[in-house]
């Protein structure tokens, strides 16, 4: 178990599967935890569950962003939030639909980093900021090319961000979790012909918990990965070696 007493760290997506489980190993590392959301009705079970202190706001809104973080003193990120888009191939695709998964996936994550890290720098005490990308990011998915193109620049970020706040002694890195089965991924991953040939390929054979993947985040947000910085981390059972 880690130890974060005395740490504030900001968890987007709080209410999603993999925020949830992020929040709860914060919170029993001692962790005080902002958990955001778009609302407050959809934290609400997630706060209740581990006192998380909720701080709804829209991240597709630079000033709301900027109002929500105002000069809270966070240590950690953890950008979690997340819009899966559409099945689409590049000449299906709907643009609206692109302009959504970079307006949370990519845009969203910046506006974060940009006023999280500023209260960092401000405060002096370094920090750690984990993004959330996938492994739609590192290679081919088919009917995946707006959520690959926002979590693909999603990773620049991270290696922009650890190049730039390196010195203000901030680490940045990305994880790159493979499919998990939430009731947002299931309708397409959950199909016998999608997941077969998908799980074939990869080499554990199966998908990933969310606990599996909120327990890496919540590594390398700790002393323990006190020396990793700009890594873009793939949680996907082998899937990405092949």
């Amino acid at each position: 178990m880690y130890d974060f007493a005395n740490r504030t760290i900001l968890v987007t997506g709080a209410s999603g599967g993999i925020g949830g489980a992020v929040v709860r190993m914060l919170v029993k590392s001692g962790a005080e935890v902002l958990a955001s959301g778009a609302s407050p009705e959809k934290l609400t079970p997630i706060v209740t569950e581990t006192g998380a202190r909720p701080l709804p706001f829209d991240l597709t809104s630079e000033s709301a962003v900027r109002d929500a973080l105002g000069d809270i003193p966070v240590w950690g990120v953890v950008n979690c939030a997340g819009f899966g888009g559409e099945i689409a191939s590049p000449a299906d695709t709907d643009i609206a639909v692109f302009d959504q998964a970079i307006a949370v996936n990519t845009r969203g994550a910046l506006l974060v980093t940009k006023y999280a890290s500023r209260n960092m720098i401000a405060a002096g005490k370094g920090g750690a900021i984990v993004n959330v990308s996938s492994q739609a990011a590192l290679v081919g998915l088919a009917g995946h090319i707006s959520y690959a193109a926002s979590k693909a620049g999603l990773d620049s970020i991270t290696r922009v961000s650890a190049l730039e706040l390196g010195p203000h002694g901030i680490r940045v890195n990305s994880v790159n979790p493979t499919v998990v089965m939430t009731p947002m991924s299931a309708f397409y991953w959950g199909r016998e012909e999608i997941q077969k040939p998908f799980l074939d390929q990869m080499p554990l054979g199966r998908y990933a918990t969310e606990e599996e993947i909120a327990a890496p985040i919540v590594f390398l947000l700790s002393d323990g990965a006190a020396m990793i910085s700009g890594v873009c981390l793939p949680i996907d059972g082998g899937y990405t070696s092949r």
